[in-house]
């Protein structure tokens, strides 16, 4: 599991670690990181992921809580549009285009080092199409006044910094107005669902719930009912029938180890 932290306004990388899993601790681990380097944010946008923001399930998660008492408003995506996180998403694929190229990393921290090289790399020498004049991160970032840090109010200070559940909110409504390419699909006890005659395989652990597949030419991306997503998948070539996740059969194993945060 890669986590990656840009800055909304500039795409500068501020921050990016591998880890074991998407595990609360390694969320606020790559958050840490970010703060060392570069000073504590106004807001931080992520996904609806337990590690990060389960706020819209009626808890305070691990990240949420540790963000909050230094002041930072943490937000999310809407429901139904996982491409709120768009710049993000887009950040990822460039990512890995270029873990692609280089050698299979044999541990995590090799991949940490190949992540880091292209930190650099994106930063400082590729011109990014989504910025004035091609510029790079790097120029965009050093050419913007930096916010003050927040200061933490005294709800924030007080808030327990662990996970808490809260009233569970109300059911998010299936609407009835979803794009021509979203569709509603009820997952199997295996955690799989058919699209086109082919089986693709989200995770067992999502078994019998509804989701939501957003489907064009050459993607198919699945995400619950909120807008976080769970799983992409590349069409496969004609004839293949079955499209799996990529993770090894059966449970998956606890981790009792402290994970890096990515």
């Amino acid at each position: 599991m890669i986590f990656q932290l840009i800055d909304d306004h500039s795409r500068f990388a501020v921050a990016s670690h591998v880890a074991w899993g998407e595990t609360s601790e390694a969320a606020i681990a790559v958050f840490d990181k970010a703060v060392t380097a570069h000073g504590v944010p106004q807001r931080l946008l992520s996904d609806n992921g337990p590690a990060l923001n389960p706020s819209r399930r009626g808890i305070l998660g691990q990240l949420v809580a540790h963000v909050m008492a230094l002041g930072v408003q943490p937000i999310t995506g809407k429901p139904y549009k996982p491409t709120t996180q768009g710049k993000n998403e887009r950040f990822h694929q460039t990512l890995f285009r270029f873990l692609d190229k280089q050698p299979l990393a044999a541990s995590l921290a090799e991949l940490q080092t190949q992540v880091e090289t292209f930190d650099v790399v994106y930063n400082t020498e590729r011109p990014h199409q989504g910025l004035p004049g091609r510029i790079t991160p790097l120029t965009a970032w050093q050419a913007t006044e930096k916010a003050e840090a927040p200061r933490p109010t005294r709800e924030q200070l007080t808030r327990p910094r662990v996970h808490q559940r809260q009233p569970s909110p109300a059911p998010v409504p299936v609407p009835s107005d979803l794009p021509d390419d979203t569709v509603v699909k009820n997952l199997t006890s295996a955690g799989t669902f058919m699209v086109d005659k082919v089986h693709y395989k989200v995770d067992a652990r999502h078994g019998f719930q509804q989701v939501l597949v957003i489907t064009d030419r050459d993607k198919i991306t699945i995400t619950d009912l909120q807008g976080e997503i769970l799983i992409e998948h590349i069409r496969p070539a004609p004839g293949v029938t079955y499209v799996g996740n990529g993770r090894p059969r059966g449970r998956p194993r606890k981790n009792t180890e402290s994970s890096p945060m990515s």
